[in-house]
């Protein structure tokens, strides 16, 4: 094959390789997920990124730009439509639905999938991304929006956000519906209002103002209203929760036709990201598709990719270091057993150990170690394995430590 016909490096648009270092923050991103919703009660369950199309055109589920637009679709070699799932509350609604009398309720689940859509990759959009996915089944009370919210909050708090750094801003779909009434608009108009919501955030202020002159809807009708009872009612149960944090906002919307009650988003106060993070809602009649007796849900789905640039913005991502804990050169190949004899002792103990094959001159095989950022190295040549006295360096540091076979492992944990 000749130079002009390589294979690119590259990965196809939208999507990320995920080396070591992106990989160790999806999977902090997700373990402290895990940790902080499990606390409530609520427990994993995953599905495959495979779906009927058919799921995502039904009435109710996704709307019109994402079922035309952004969903990755095609037919199979058994003649379906097959759809890579756009997102996974329709995913979890059929699950629920089909195991529905064998379920307690309320029901708590969570998951952490991957999710594409075929739209344009900029600042915290891409086309796949992964994205935590919290869901409670089978309560209509209050408490059930307290709790999701709360988890939302309790989840900014465990990435270290303080509640200056973020707001959450809450609407009602009751409230929405009820405006659109006492408007009197047309469902074209009713759609174009809430389009105007969805992406206020995105334009000036005069544009949104317009938007709504050419549909009839005077400003004030949507900047001075007061809050609604259920919004009102769930402010207070937060605040008695500690949730200080959160206000009224008749702007949000939520992109899905499938929402029925209380939506909300987090958004990032911080100047060069000011930006919603995450959201959810309150949906009502999602597994109708499936089952005669609907089942109320609430939830929220919050992607990685937001959340990385909301911790980069304030310097609070953690430096990559690998979970190995020690790299053992060697200063000839045949010493190579030895060092293997070395490394499952420290393994059985608890050490996490690499070993160089020395294939490589000793400088270099330091190289390699400094390049994988393992912070601790031992140098095995025939005076160590002769004296079983070893020399564990710090690479970060250049501090050294003088230890015998047996004390190796205090010196290297």
């Amino acid at each position: 094959m000749s130079k002009k016909e390589k294979l690119s490096t590259d990965p196809y648009k939208g999507v990320r390789d995920f080396y070591p270092e992106d990989q160790t923050f999806l999977t902090w991103l997700k373990n402290t997920c895990g940790k902080v919703v499990e606390a409530s009660g609520y427990v994993e369950y995953h599905a495959s990124i495979l779906e009927p199309s058919e799921l995502y055109k039904s009435k109710g589920v996704a709307n019109e730009e994402i079922v035309n637009e952004q969903t990755y679709t095609f037919i199979d070699r058994g003649g379906r439509e097959v759809t890579l799932r756009p997102e996974m509350t329709p995913t979890v609604a059929r699950m629920v639905a089909a195991k529905r009398r064998e379920l307690g309720f309320p029901l708590r689940y969570y998951s952490f999938p991957n999710l594409f859509r075929y739209e344009r990759p900029q600042r915290g959009r891409l086309r796949e991304h992964w994205q935590l996915n919290v869901d409670l089944f089978g309560s209509r009370s209050t408490s059930a929006e307290v709790e999701v919210i709360a988890l939302a909050h309790a989840l900014m708090r465990a990435f270290s956000a303080t509640e200056a750094d973020f707001e959450i801003r809450i609407s009602s779909r009751l409230f929405l519906n009820n405006l659109v009434r006492a408007l009197e608009l047309s469902p074209q108009n009713s759609k174009i209002l809430f389009g105007l919501l969805d992406r206020r955030e995105k334009m000036p202020s005069e544009e949104f103002t317009a938007g709504l002159a050419a549909i009839g809807v005077p400003t004030e009708s949507i900047t001075q209203v007061s809050t609604p009872l259920d919004v009102a009612v769930l402010l207070e149960q937060l605040r008695a929760l500690g949730v200080t944090n959160a206000k009224f906002d008749p702007s949000i919307v939520r992109g899905f036709d499938y929402y029925t009650g209380v939506v909300f988003e987090v958004f990032d106060l911080h100047p060069e990201n000011n930006r919603a993070l995450f959201g959810g809602g309150r949906y009502d009649n999602l597994t109708e598709l499936f089952d005669d007796e609907p089942i109320t849900g609430i939830g929220f789905g919050m992607g990685d990719v937001t959340i990385h640039n909301f911790l980069a913005v304030r310097n609070l991502l953690t430096p990559y270091t690998p979970n190995t804990e020690c790299y053992l050169a060697v200063t000839d190949k045949r010493l190579v057993p030895f060092a293997m004899e070395i490394a499952n002792e420290l393994r059985e103990k608890g050490a996490l150990i690499a070993v160089d094959f020395g294939d490589k001159k000793l400088a270099d095989q330091i190289k390699t170690a400094t390049k994988h950022a393992i912070q601790n190295l031992i140098v095995i040549g025939d005076n160590e394995k002769e004296s079983a006295e070893f020399v564990v360096r710090n690479l970060t540091t250049g501090e050294e430590k003088k230890c015998s076979r047996r004390e190796l492992i205090q010196c290297v944990k």
